[in-house]
C-alpha cells in the first residue's frame, strides 16, 4: 500500500502545451477541438493532398464506434479516428491543427477566433437576460391586470 502511495507522489505533472506539441490524450484533443467553429481543411493519405476547403466544426466527440465525417462544409470530429494531434502553425503563421493517425493527416487551420467569438456569446447572452426579464415581466402585467378584472 505504501508502494501505490509513493507512486502517485512521484507521478510527473501533466504537461503544458504552449501553442505547439502534440497531444494524445483524447479529452485533451476533444477539448482544443471544440470551439474552433469556422475552419480551412486539408485532407493528406499516403502524401497525396486534397484540396483545400473551408468547412464548420458542427460536432466533436470520442467514441470508437463512429466515424469522423466531413461533407457538405460541416466537419463531425472523431477524436477516436485519430492517434494524436500536432499544434502547430502553416508557413503563414497561423496556427493549426494537425489530427495524425497513420499516413493519414487532417490539418485544420481555424477561420474565426475565439476571442471575437467570446465577447459575441457574452453579447448574445445579455441580449437573452433581457428578453427573459423583459418576458417574466409581460408575464406579471398579465397576471395583475387578471387579478384586478376578477375582484372587480
Amino acid at each position: 500500500m505504501s508502494q501505490e502511495h509513493s507512486f502517485r507522489d512521484d507521478r510527473l505533472p501533466a504537461p503544458c502545451l504552449v501553442d505547439a506539441g502534440i497531444v494524445a490524450n483524447k479529452h485533451d484533443m476533444q477539448r482544443l477541438l471544440a470551439d474552433l467553429g469556422r475552419v480551412r481543411y486539408c485532407y493528406r493519405h499516403d502524401d497525396n493532398f486534397s484540396d483545400e476547403a473551408e468547412g464548420y466544426v458542427m460536432e466533436v466527440f470520442a467514441d470508437p464506434q463512429q466515424s469522423t465525417l466531413v461533407a457538405n462544409y460541416s466537419l463531425y470530429l472523431n477524436v477516436h479516428s485519430f492517434d494524436y494531434l500536432q499544434l502547430g502553425q502553416t508557413e503563414g503563421g497561423q496556427p493549426c491543427f494537425d489530427l495524425m493517425q497513420d499516413n493519414r493527416q487532417l490539418r485544420l487551420v481555424p477561420l474565426s477566433n475565439p476571442l471575437d467569438e467570446q465577447s459575441t456569446r457574452r453579447l448574445n447572452a445579455a441580449a437573452l437576460e433581457a428578453v427573459v426579464a423583459e418576458v417574466l415581466s409581460a408575464g406579471w402585467d398579465v397576471r395583475i391586470d387578471d387579478e384586478e378584472n376578477f375582484s372587480a
